[in-house]
């Protein structure tokens, strides 16, 4: 599974996933500046799961009609620290009963809401 860090990701908890074995791409790094249809557009090329703390994406995909891209995951709350982002998804991960595959996952404060949609 590949990831992309959309610009807003904090680096803190990229490095932390980098560190644990995730292939992770990061906007901030590599693309910055660009809107958020080219990084669907990218996660799509890249089949990458979108890490991001940007609602516009639920919006993007339940609404616009653009291609979606393989999954996204949106933290609704930034947590304590830069760090929480990554503990939150290393724990999500370890949870086998979710599935990611063409869904929009909302990590918030006490809780994860999944819906699926179409690719």
């Amino acid at each position: 599974m590949r990831f992309l860090a959309n610009e807003n990701f904090p680096f803190p908890s990229i490095e932390i996933l980098r560190n644990k074995g995730f292939e992770l791409s990061s906007i901030s790094e590599s693309y910055p500046g660009i809107s958020d249809a080219e990084v669907i557009s990218l996660a799509k090329k890249t089949i990458s799961i979108i890490l991001t703390f940007d609602k516009d994406y639920g919006e993007i995909i339940f609404k616009s009609g653009i291609d979606n891209p393989p999954a996204v995951i949106f933290f609704r709350f930034k947590g304590n620290y830069p760090e929480s982002a990554a503990e939150i998804l290393i724990s999500l991960f370890d949870n086998k009963t979710l599935s990611f595959e063409n869904t929009f996952t909302v990590i918030e404060f006490d809780g994860v809401r999944q819906k699926k949609y179409e690719v």
